[in-house]
């Protein structure tokens, strides 16, 4: 019940600066659990922003009223990685060490912030559903640990796809929950959903 809302909300985004990304926005209206309806769309693009910054935008709405107030800060990614499963960053025995020697109990309060992280083997899936007329799938998987969030690349036309890649996530809460996520890649439509997996950290 309000045109003027503040969400105040923040969203961690991994940009990496090889790629020429837009950011697009929606603004929905929902009535009830039933019934939405677009307000309005606008789009920024991120290789325009200076980076080291943050930049304050007032975004018009494309084609209705209204408009978007948002902070954009463009910073280099710290601790986050997706590599292929036979360059594995803790393969390498020297680097075991400097991790085992950054996180061990004498240096627990040098950075409080800084608690651990998450290395994820994503290596295949088995007798996935088929949601094509073919009787396949196209699928691909996402990884979201709290605010981040990364994905594979997707193997067409399969059930069983093999996608061999590692994740690295730095940890900000302990009780987060790793919540594994496959779909069914659709063309312009939304993706299918083809099934979930959630995964507590202090469970590991």
């Amino acid at each position: 019940k309000s045109a003027n809302p503040q969400w105040r909300e923040q969203f961690d985004f991994h940009y990496f600066s090889d790629r020429k990304d837009m950011l697009d926005i929606e603004v929905w209206r929902k009535d009830n659990k039933k019934h939405e309806e677009l307000l309005g769309t606008c789009h920024v693009d991120i290789t325009a922003l200076p980076t080291k910054q943050t930049n304050c935008l007032e975004l018009p709405l494309e084609k209705h009223p209204g408009s978007l107030l948002m902070l954009i800060a463009v910073a280099p990614c710290a601790g986050v990685s997706i590599s292929d499963l036979c360059v594995c960053p803790l393969g390498d025995p020297n680097e075991r060490q400097q991790i085992s020697q950054r996180y061990c109990i004498k240096n627990s309060f040098r950075d409080i912030r800084d608690i651990g992280f998450l290395q994820v083997k994503v290596l295949k899936a088995v007798d996935l559903m088929a949601a094509d007329f073919s009787g396949k799938s196209d699928p691909f998987c996402v990884l979201e640990l709290g605010n981040d969030m990364l994905q594979t690349h997707t193997v067409y036309k399969n059930l069983n796809p093999e996608w061999n890649k590692v994740f690295t996530f730095p940890i900000k809460d302990i009780h987060d929950v790793l919540e594994v996520t496959v779909f069914d890649e659709d063309g312009d439509k939304p993706p299918d959903f083809l099934g979930k997996v959630a995964i507590p950290l202090l469970s590991v």
